[in-house]
């Protein structure tokens, strides 16, 4: 087996795990489609996207603890957080919407999977980059 393979093989596990332990979730909440079309975005990853996007999140980790630090969601800092956000969510999802981008960051707080995951980034993130992202979409146009 030659590392695109076991690369394949990775990704394909991934999709599977993810499928399994959320699938019904998701599936109800943004439907068969847009499911399908990110766990097709998700499998079409070359090592070296896969290599940009850990490289990308590790960025977007360090953005926010200091988004976060400087303590003003209309800040430059959140501002750069955001956008980050917003690219590293193109690794996942089909098309972009502003209203989307949002609500995600509301489900940030809402859900207590997603929150402690932000948590670990500086306490209180989750609210904060949900707050963030309001200014940053009222801003943006959804291709933008």
């Amino acid at each position: 087996m030659n590392d695109r393979e076991k690369f394949e093989g990775f990704t394909q596990k991934n999709v599977e795990d993810n499928e399994k332990q959320y699938g019904a979730e998701i599936r109800a909440k943004y439907g068969d489609d847009s499911v399908e079309k990110s766990y097709e975005k998700i499998k079409g990853m070359t090592q070296e996207q896969y290599a940009e996007l850990e490289r990308l999140t590790d960025k977007l980790h360090t953005a926010l603890k200091a988004a976060v630090a400087q303590g003003d969601p209309a800040g430059q800092p959140a501002q750069e957080a955001c956008e980050l956000h917003k690219e590293w969510l193109g690794y996942f999802w089909g098309e972009y919407s502003k209203e989307a981008h949002m609500g995600l960051g509301q489900m940030y707080v809402d859900d207590p999977r997603f929150a402690a995951h932000y948590e670990k980034i500086a306490p209180g993130c989750a609210a904060f980059l949900r707050d963030a992202l309001v200014v940053y979409c009222s801003k943006i146009n959804d291709a933008g």
